[in-house]
């Protein structure tokens, strides 16, 4: 029989036996007693035992309890029946409503598309946010990554744009909350319902509430989704992660529990592999594109955090929050100079905002040299020359500020869309001087240059 014994229980690790056909790494074993008990094969430990992971409560593991195999993997539902339900790592519904019908079901684990079938994207995306479009901008089937340390806004600018892009782009969005506050779910739960979009979306979660295998398993979970649309609807899919950090920190707990010794700077040394398990499946595809937005926490506002700089590589689009322009009131926080993206090529943007894009940059690199001279002995000892560039470039950074659809209920004041050309047209205006004369605090969040008050 496949039957095997538990030998003995750490936390979410469960050692077990087989004496005959023993099980294979990732499939799922169950208790006999209870086949709601879901354990997996996580690594060989000796000849006939097996290292594993409980994925689900329950108060019948104990020593020398019974486990059997199922021949399976982890498996997720899958298809249109998914569209706005809120669902956890096993397909079970979080939001109230009746469990999924009879559905389509798909293992949570497959191998990332081949070099050759990987389609680069073409088409800019429009998000609506200024800073974004203008600095940052993204592609169908490409990644963008928001990073920033806590209480930044991470969340809200990811939240915007997934509202921006669903919203006014329509199309299917599928959300991994992985590791965050069930409250924020909740949030983003009635958002999407009050927007109308949530028909059009699939939200899975793993709060921080769960275990760490819960919530290693939550990307794995959504990637699933999201490459089931992309490849058996053909459809171009929106992906969005909140937050990274927390499926780096999952592995990192495993680990430790598990008595693997950590690299030097404390992660685990599995941690680059990890995440391109991951990572790697988002791409575009000859069938449709995956296009993603992910939120990555930067532990004590350090970039150069291992973990970081291990995800870091993997996004075209780089949206880097500062706490210093956060102090500053202005939203969204980003930092321009720090931040970039690989779409600044004169072929994709076109030649009018590339240029406009480029001399913006320079007199915003300008402007931090100046600044530490104004803050030493004001502005008003600056030449004619430098007043007039640091003037300007304050205004851009002003004129990149928005009102946001996501907290206006909070502020009760109403979000804003810009067109990317109308952003364009407004830094063009600020760079040539037409709007010198008009004070900077003029240019907090506007949408467009048509909301300047006189």
């Amino acid at each position: 029989m496949d039957l095997g014994y538990i030998l003995s229980i750490r936390e979410q690790i469960i050692e077990v036996e087989f004496y005959k056909n023993p099980p294979f790494i990732g499939e799922i074993l169950t208790l006999e007693e209870d086949p709601n008990a879901l354990i997996e094969v996580y690594s060989i430990s000796a000849k006939k035992t097996f290292l594993c992971l409980s994925l689900a409560k329950s108060d019948k593991l104990s020593r020398g309890a019974r486990v059997k195999r199922t021949g399976k993997k982890l498996e997720v539902p899958v298809g249109k029946e998914l569209l706005g339900r809120v669902i956890d790592i096993f397909g079970n519904p979080r939001d109230g409503l009746p469990p999924l019908k009879s559905v389509e079901k798909r293992s949570v684990y497959h191998a990332p598309p081949s070099y050759q079938d990987i389609v680069p994207g073409k088409e800019l995306i429009e998000t609506g946010i200024k800073i974004i479009d203008f600095f940052t901008p993204l592609r169908k089937g490409e990644e963008l990554g928001i990073f920033g340390g806590a209480g930044l806004g991470k969340t809200v600018l990811l939240l915007e744009l997934m509202h921006n892009i669903v919203f006014f782009k329509k199309g299917v969005s599928v959300f991994a909350g992985l590791g965050e506050r069930i409250r924020e779910g909740h949030e983003l739960y009635e958002k999407l319902k009050k927007s109308n979009v949530l028909n059009s979306a699939v939200l899975v979660f793993g709060q921080m509430n769960e275990s760490a295998a819960i919530r290693f398993k939550v990307g794995f979970v959504a990637a699933t989704i999201a490459e089931y649309f992309r490849d058996f609807y053909r459809g171009n899919v929106l992906f969005f992660i909140d937050n990274v950090y927390r499926f780096l920190q999952a592995g990192n707990e495993l680990s430790t529990l598990l008595s693997v010794i950590p690299s030097e700077d404390g992660y685990q040394p599995t941690l680059n592999s990890e995440i391109g398990k991951l990572e790697e499946r988002l791409v575009s595809t000859k069938n449709g594109s995956i296009t993603s937005v992910q939120a990555i926490y930067i532990p004590a506002d350090d970039i150069t955090d291992s973990g970081v700089q291990a995800v870091l590589p993997y996004f075209d689009s780089v949206a880097i929050l500062s706490r210093d322009v956060y102090q500053e009131g202005r939203y969204p926080a980003i930092d321009i100079l720090a931040s970039s993206s690989s779409v600044i090529d004169p072929t994709i943007l076109g030649q009018d905002h590339y240029e406009i894009l480029l001399e913006a940059k320079k007199i915003l690199e300008r402007q931090k040299e100046l600044q530490q001279i104004v803050s030493i002995v004001g502005e008003a000892e600056l030449s004619i020359e430098n007043r007039t560039i640091y003037r300007r470039a304050r205004k851009i950074m002003n004129f990149m500020t928005q009102n946001l659809f996501t907290v206006s209920e909070q502020t009760g004041i109403k979000g804003q869309y810009v067109k990317r050309e109308e952003t364009i047209k407004g830094v063009r205006a600020i760079l040539e001087g037409r709007l010198d004369r008009t004070p900077e605090e003029s240019f907090l969040f506007i949408g467009s240059l048509n909301d300047l008050r006189p």
